[in-house]
């Protein structure tokens, strides 16, 4: 019965969402009311708490719209001083073919980006790169979405792992007992690396490996999924025809992230392979190595569907100005990589911590004065993505000569973007947090057990109707954290401990528990595809609203086989080795 009613609301979103095709910004304040509802009346969580989550998830969501307010500004920055104009002409330049330029922005540079960044941060630049190219819209969102897959367990410097993972694992009694238990698994090294660190290398490997397997397809389905639904001739066998690209992009991705996660840990795989990827990619498609037989392009944009189309997507028009170079069109970009970087690399540096810290802003939240009922939210300009963003722009604007109606041009397109999505964000980030946050109740089961929050009793019930089954569906569970919770690191957070310790409980192999959570990384990595407020914010991006359903419709189909191959790989790997 518990699980049956966490799930509720999950259902009643994804029926009106996906199968009704009510825009996000009707379906979310059904879903928040239906959360709230669960929480008070079955779970009997205090109204203050519900209050208290609730806060906290409009500071989250405050924080996604800054940051797609910073990346859309610097977008109609470069967009009003002509840079845009000749970034497109550059991509041009290097493949005119669709199917190349999809898969060099989002693959190579999107997967850079997400290494760097994190936070949906590739969808917020791939997505309006590709529009203007000349993507339809809703083509650029279903890109840029797909390959929020691969890339996402070693985003943000290898966040999901070193944060995710690590919270829910690191001094648990089921986990201590286990390295003690298996104590000369764990004692390689040399003993300069503690027991508990070599583990969490060990589940980061298995995460690398399992991703590199799975993902070196996925530009393969970028562009199948393009010519498929955006196709004059609506065929997949026009996106199998790029095979030979596609497949040399994958593997130019993978097998140095593979080898990065496997020997140097979870910071550098997206970061460094994603670079590599570019490199590779961009000098084979000017050689002119593995391209197709003919050029593939989209129909013309008079006959583009009603629904691949936005008002508010950003033009190609031409300026009336001098044209950009095309090395100081790109600048602006490559300031924010640089700085994308150095902000991560700074946020690991002891000294640098408490300069962030300081610029926190936000209150504090509570239900009572004790500790463990804390809800703290706080909105940290300088860890948000979202200020790389806004400086990039303000160094954008002199560097650019941009007049000042081109800045006021560039900051009102921006704002009036930003602005469509925030009704869908403010709602579906606040139910996020009260599901995740009914931890602290008062309820019990019919058993007279105390029940635990709404995604560990729906994953209790999925562990307990499968049994020895587990490995095949340990990423869905991973994959259902991260469509809640819109987070790869929160999903990991909330789940790592309990994959851990069913993979206890089932019994597969001494090293079992890392698999199972390296399983859950991998599922929470592929569930970023059909994420509610992720899909609202890549859409946000390209001024493309109310077609969240049909987005998530259609990456549903990598989603699914990144699940099935997923269980394929955990099963085989815990049954046969």
């Amino acid at each position: 019965m518990p699980a049956l009613v966490a799930i509720a609301p999950l259902l009643v979103v994804f029926l009106l969402l996906v199968l009704l095709r009510w825009p996000a910004k009707r379906t979310m304040p059904v879903g928040y009311v239906l959360t709230v509802l669960a929480a008070v009346f079955y779970w009997k969580v205090s109204a203050e708490r519900v209050g208290a989550a609730s806060a906290e998830g409009l500071v989250i969501a405050a924080q996604l719209l800054y940051i797609v307010f910073g990346a859309l500004l610097l977008l109609f920055v470069l967009k009003h001083s002509g840079a845009v104009a000749a970034i497109r002409n550059g991509f041009r330049g290097v493949s005119p073919d669709r199917r190349v330029q999809a898969i060099i922005i989002a693959w190579t540079f999107g997967s850079f980006i997400e290494g760097a960044a994190g936070f949906g941060t590739p969808a917020a630049v791939a997505g309006p790169l590709l529009v203007i190219l000349g993507f339809p819209p809703m083509a650029a969102v279903v890109v840029a979405l797909t390959i929020q897959s691969t890339p996402v367990s070693f985003g943000a410097v290898g966040t999901p792992i070193l944060l995710g993972v690590d919270t829910g694992l690191k001094g648990q009694p089921s986990v201590v007992a286990y390295l003690a238990e298996h104590a000369q698994l764990f004692a390689a090294g040399g003993g300069f690396i503690e027991p508990y660190d070599r583990m969490l290398g060990m589940i980061a490997a298995r995460v690398a490996i399992v991703h590199a397997i799975i993902g070196t397809l996925i530009p393969l389905f970028v562009v199948c999924l393009l010519t498929r639904f955006f196709g004059s001739s609506r065929s997949w066998r026009e996106g199998l025809a790029v095979w030979k690209f596609a497949l040399f992009a994958g593997l130019a991705f993978t097998v140095p992230y593979a080898l990065l996660g496997v020997f140097l840990g979870p910071e550098f795989p997206s970061l460094v392979g994603g670079l590599i990827a570019l490199a590779l990619t961009v000098a084979a498609a000017r050689a002119g190595w593995f391209q197709p037989r003919t050029t593939w392009d989209f129909p013309p944009e008079s006959s583009w569907e009603p629904d691949w189309r936005s008002a508010a997507a950003p033009n190609v028009e031409e300026p009336d100005r001098p044209q950009v170079a095309l090395w100081l069109a790109w600048t602006p970009y490559v300031i924010v990589a640089l700085l994308l970087v150095a902000k991560q690399m700074a946020q690991m540096s002891d000294k640098m911590e408490p300069c962030f810290d300081a610029a926190a802003l936000g209150g504090v939240f509570q239900e009572t004065g004790e500790k463990q009922t804390r809800i703290e939210p706080s909105f940290n300009f300088l860890r948000l993505p979202g200020t790389v963003f806004l400086v990039a722009s303000l160094i954008a604007v002199p560097l650019l000569r941009m007049r000042r109606k081109e800045v006021v041009a560039a900051v009102g397109e921006a704002g009036r973007a930003v602005c469509g999505a925030a009704v869908a964000i403010v709602f579906a980030v606040p139910m996020v947090r009260v599901f995740i946050r009914s931890d602290l109740n008062d309820a019990v089961s019919l058993c007279g057990e105390k029940l635990a929050s709404m995604p560990t009793e729906l994953a209790e019930a999925v562990s307990a109707a499968v049994g020895q089954a587990w490995p095949a569906f340990a990423a869905v569970i991973g994959a259902i954290g991260a469509f809640i919770a819109g987070s790869n690191t929160i999903s990991n957070m909330t789940f790592s401990l309990f994959q851990f310790e069913v993979a206890q409980k089932i019994d597969l192999g001494l090293t079992a528990p890392l698999t199972i959570v390296a399983l859950q990384a991998v599922g929470g990595a592929a569930g970023n595809m059909i994420c509610v407020h992720n899909v609202v914010t890549a859409s946000a991006t390209v001024g493309l609203y109310g077609q969240e359903g049909t987005l998530i419709r259609k990456t549903l189909i990598p989603t699914a086989y990144y699940l099935f191959a997923a269980g394929l790989i955990g099963w085989t790997a815990l049954l046969v080795f």
